[in-house]
Order: C-alpha cells, then sequence, then structure tokens
C-alpha cells in the first residue's frame, strides 16, 4: 500500500489514477481505429514545473498532471500533425463517454484540445 507525505493509505488515490489510465488506453485504441496516430505528450508534472509554468501563465499550480490524473497527447492523421482543438473533437467527446468525471480540455475557457483529465476535488 502506498503513503502519501502525511502517511495516510493511498489507495483511492492508486484506484483513481489505475482508472484514469485505464480510459486514456481506451482513448488511444478508439483514436488508432479511427486512424489517428498518437504520441504522447505530459503525464505527470512534477508540482516545481506546475508553480513555473503558473507564473509563466501557461497552466495551474494544481494542476492534475501532479497526481497523473491528466494526459496530453500528440495527434496525427495521414501524416498531418493536428493542432488545432477542433481537430481534436471526436477524441474529446469519446473521452468524456468514457467516465462522467472525465474532462477535455476543449471545453476550458482557455482551450487546450490536446489536454484530457479526470476531475478531481473541484479541478478539471
Amino acid at each position: 500500500m502506498f503513503k502519501g507525505k502525511d502517511g495516510r493509505k493511498m489507495s483511492h488515490m492508486v484506484d483513481l489514477q489505475n482508472d484514469f489510465l485505464r480510459n486514456a488506453a481506451q482513448l488511444i485504441l478508439w483514436a488508432q481505429d479511427q486512424g489517428y496516430q498518437l504520441t504522447g505528450g505530459e503525464l505527470h508534472r512534477p508540482d516545481w514545473v506546475a508553480e513555473i509554468n503558473a507564473k509563466q501563465g501557461r497552466g495551474s499550480k494544481n494542476s492534475l498532471h501532479i497526481v497523473r490524473l491528466a494526459i496530453d497527447l500528440m495527434l496525427f492523421k495521414d501524416g498531418e500533425y493536428l493542432t488545432t482543438t477542433e481537430r481534436y473533437r471526436p477524441l474529446g467527446e469519446y473521452w468524456k463517454s468514457l467516465h462522467p468525471d472525465n474532462k477535455w480540455g476543449g471545453n476550458f475557457t482557455r482551450a487546450d484540445g490536446n489536454h484530457f483529465s479526470r476531475g478531481f476535488e473541484g479541478r478539471a
């Protein structure tokens, strides 16, 4: 059993992370079946990196990447690197269908189409 910094058992967090990663695998396989190719972006972000990003206006210091409940994916189709949020929409819709707490960055105020997360403690 993993323990957090405060010594408490982390089985609940491990369960959340495991389910999140299972959904990420489903998303990747589904996207490949639709003819997309994907490469990995960021899954884990150390808290000190999140603080730097937040100071630079490029993210939140409470990012779900810190607790491994968010992943960024790079999307390709027919040899083209797809960068716009709209091109990620089919993946975002599929992602949200996998779990009621799954959030897609394309629906954020500041769109982030390649971001897929699991809502946790009021964060998306």
